[in-house]
């Protein structure tokens, strides 16, 4: 099994930044993206490479069986053990264990002395975990290897109550390496999306927030009525026809089982149910009869959240309103897998979450101060399209929004945006590519950088910046390797003179068309993407010695 590009670049942007420095990396790969080949190389190379020991730490049983299935695929051999009460298995003598945090907390003299504790679902860290199990396992792991150090990933770097999960005084403390949401679909590495709300809309204007998230009780009362069940059981029948596997997220147990029943009895369809209660047995047969494609409707609440892995879904009915964006982005995230056939996945939106916390690629977070603020979407009273609130003008019908738009609109739309981006921009051919030494105006003693200029009209450029002088391990330096690397076979230059001279030698490939963006709000254009021809053959140019032009004696030089 190889790495993607991205894969392997967050891998380097790891061990960066455990040589350069001394607190705990965190790596952001979306859902869906492949954050455990990652874990799996890490593994690999810590024991192959360097005789050391890794402990891989996860919070629920899907999630332990998938890193020992990519472990075993990317370095058979290597020698792994199970430590979980979940699975049967107590296993702590390899060199290489995967597992769960309630398993192993208080295990960590038994474990003996590990080198990396990799946390995957890292956002799942208690935030100020005070004396609880991974603020108590780490302290003991440390007394038995004073030099380990701690790993995590995750698709998002962030509590619905508390922020960013990075922090000085955190268990993890920077951000190594991140990839979007928005360039892994560009690419082709996650499905598409596309969404709709429900037409039935639900009073949510009394739900209370309480630590973070509406109150569940709340929640159940207002969506399981009558009304609402039938009309969103109609609504997912009528439009998922056509569509392989449907995941339902329902707003509590007695709801779920109200539209299971709904579905059978008014539209003949079999829908599977998983909550926290659904014996072990019962649970991994549903979700096996549905991966399967033999069961093509399955509901839940509060399960299938994080670590379920099912690529068939391409459908994802939201019957239940979030605070969190980040749950928010955990269900659309089900969607996100690739599968043969699979074209897009549909987003059905009963519970206001587009319009609450914005695009997934683009989400809003808010600060628990702030309260109630503007929603991140607004309606366009043209179409009834829902667009980012900043934008100017709706790009279905081409209504001018007046300037500021501070009207109150009616929400009655059918049809969000669950991607920031509404329509693909269009690919501007490139006639000449320009390689400069920039150096800053306003900013002597920043580093200089690599201006790239291509030419797509008449007078007409447009600009990037490669930072190939910042430190290593830096973010500007990872983009700026993995740019080079995406062009050239010639090793990543060390410096931005140097970039320059061997741009101009050839090194790199031709750049054919550019994909230009601006998001609303931003003043300048952004290079989105590139359409680049193969990479040239390389070898080591001779480097002829640079001589000072001759001056006559008489001369003045300048």
């Amino acid at each position: 099994m190889e790495l993607r590009d991205y894969q392997q670049t967050a891998v380097e942007a790891v061990y960066g930044h455990l040589r350069e420095r001394d607190d705990n990396p965190l790596v952001v790969i979306p859902t869906g993206g492949g954050k455990t080949p990652v874990i799996a190389s890490i593994c690999r190379d810590a024991v192959a490479r360097w005789q050391g020991r890794v402990l891989v730490l996860a919070h629920v049983k899907e999630l332990l069986e998938q890193a020992v299935g990519k472990l075993d695929a990317m370095a058979p051999g290597l020698g792994v053990g199970v430590y979980s009460a979940g699975l049967g298995r107590r296993e702590l003598e390899h060199p290489v264990t995967v597992a769960g945090i309630q398993s192993i907390w208080q295990r960590a003299g038994e474990l003996g002395p590990v080198d990396l504790v990799i946390v995957d679902e890292a956002h799942l860290i208690p935030p100020d975990d005070g004396e609880g199990m991974y603020r108590q396992f780490l302290a003991d792991a440390k007394l038995v290897n004073p030099l380990m150090r701690v790993i995590g990933l995750t698709a998002t770097p962030f509590r619905m109550r508390t922020g960013m999960i990075c922090s000085p005084e955190g268990i993890l403390n920077h951000v190594c390496y991140e990839v979007s949401v928005g360039q892994l679909i560009e690419r082709g590495f996650l499905s598409a999306l596309r969404s709709k709300a429900g037409k039935v809309k639900v009073d949510m204007s009394d739900l209370k927030i309480r630590c973070g998230e509406f109150v569940a009780s709340e929640v159940e009362q207002a969506f399981d009525t009558d009304e609402v069940v039938e009309s969103a059981c109609a609504e997912i029948a009528a439009e998922t026809r056509s569509r392989r596997s449907t995941l339902i997220f329902a707003a509590g147990i007695v709801h779920g089982l109200h539209v299971v029943r709904v579905l059978g009895e008014r539209h003949g369809i079999e829908c599977g149910w998983i909550d926290g209660t659904t014996p072990a047995r019962e649970r991994e047969s549903t979700i096996e009869r549905f991966r399967s494609g033999a069961l093509r409707y399955l509901a839940n609440v509060n399960v299938l959240t994080t670590g379920f892995d099912a690529p068939n879904v391409d459908c994802v009915a939201l019957l239940r309103p979030t605070a969190s964006p980040g749950l928010y982005y955990q269900m659309v995230g089900r969607g996100f897998r690739l599968a043969p056939g699979k074209a897009d996945c549909l987003v059905l939106d009963f519970g206001g979450n587009v319009m609450r916390h914005g695009p997934v690629d683009d989400l809003q977070l808010r600060e628990r101060s702030q309260g109630g603020r503007d929603a991140p979407m607004k309606e366009c009273p043209g179409c009834n399209a829902l667009v980012p609130i900043a934008t100017c003008e709706c790009a279905e019908c081409g209504h001018a929004f007046p300037e500021p738009e501070r009207e109150r609109h009616d929400p009655t739309a059918t049809t969000e945006e669950v991607l920031s981006g509404r329509k693909p921009p269009k690919v501007q051919p490139v006639f000449e590519v320009r390689y400069f030494v920039h150096w800053k105006r306003t900013d002597p003693d920043a580093p200089p950088t690599m201006r790239v200029e291509y030419r797509t009209g008449l007078g007409t450029y447009q600009r990037e910046w490669v930072c190939f002088d910042h430190p290593a391990g830096s973010y500007a330096r990872r983009k700026a390797e993995e740019w080079w690397r995406l062009r050239s076979d010639a090793p990543v230059p060390e410096s931005v003179e140097e970039a320059v001279w061997l741009a101009e030698d050839g090194a790199l490939a031709d750049c054919k068309g550019i994909v230009v963006t601006r998001k609303p709000g931003e003043q300048y254009d952004r290079i989105k993407s590139h359409d680049l021809g193969p990479i040239p053959a390389w070898t080591e140019p001779e480097r002829k010695p640079y001589t000072l032009p001759e001056v006559p004696d008489d001369g003045i030089p300048f």
